[in-house]
């Protein structure tokens, strides 16, 4: 069983972006319960993956019923990021994809907070939100670039790898009226400082094609993904039309 988006509108194609990167980091981030490194670290990633499932929920109601659209749609109906479909690796790697997507979610939701858009009332709490996971990002970006020479390998591992993933986050999505341009200066300038200030390098050639890879919004996806989607959707297509 299949389904799609009640309204065919831009807003619906923009809240379903913005909704599927929110659903699938959030699941991904779940995936942490019962692994993270330390217990204080469980509960930060777990109050992190709550937030985005809030910010999914209000998201995905935006174009249709928000059950069918994270449970019942097939691979190719999401439209996430690449980015937030890599599989959680070692923390070190988990670190620097909150890294970068947080670092792009705050700057995207702070302009839409500033504007009278349908997007403004959930950017301003969501900014708020995005806030703290950037700040969160941040300082373990540094502990672990800056620590011992395990941490700072692994850490400059996970940069490299990710790297490749982020020029989607600036292709333009129909429905979201914002400075594309300004937006990924804005973000290339917090995360060069933040990886100078952890001792990491940012990759050589990021500004060639390859920067740009990715093609989630079309709905075109990593391997990992359909493994992970499955396993989300599992209990829902399992029990159809069960209530708690």
């Amino acid at each position: 069983m299949t389904t799609t988006p009640a309204k065919d509108t831009a807003h619906t194609t923009a809240a379903l972006a913005l909704g599927d990167d929110a659903l699938v980091l959030s699941h991904r981030l779940g995936e942490w319960a019962g692994h993270a490194p330390v217990l204080e670290e469980e509960v930060a990633l777990a109050n992190i993956a709550l937030d985005l499932l809030g910010q999914a929920r209000v998201l995905l109601s935006m174009a249709g019923d928000e059950d069918e659209l994270a449970y019942l749609r097939e691979e190719r109906a999401f439209r996430n990021l690449q980015l937030v479909e890599q599989p959680n690796g070692d923390f070190a790697h988990t670190i620097v994809r909150q890294l970068y997507f947080s670092a792009h979610q705050y700057l995207l939701y702070t302009e839409l907070a500033s504007g009278d858009g349908p997007f403004a009332p959930l950017a301003g709490k969501a900014v708020k939100e995005t806030s703290y996971h950037l700040d969160h990002a941040e300082q373990w970006t540094l502990r672990l670039g800056d620590g011992t020479d395990e941490s700072h390998r692994r850490a400059q591992r996970a940069v490299d790898a990710l790297w490749r993933y982020t020029g989607e986050m600036f292709q333009p999505v129909e429905g979201l009226d914002v400075d594309r341009a300004a937006l990924e200066t804005a973000w290339l300038e917090r995360v060069t400082e933040t990886l100078g200030r952890a001792t990491l390098t940012v990759p050589d050639g990021s500004r060639t094609g390859a920067w740009a890879a990715g093609a989630g919004r079309q709905g075109l996806h990593t391997e990992p993904f359909g493994r992970m989607l499955a396993e989300m959707q599992h209990l829902h297509r399992s029990h159809p039309g069960a209530t708690w």
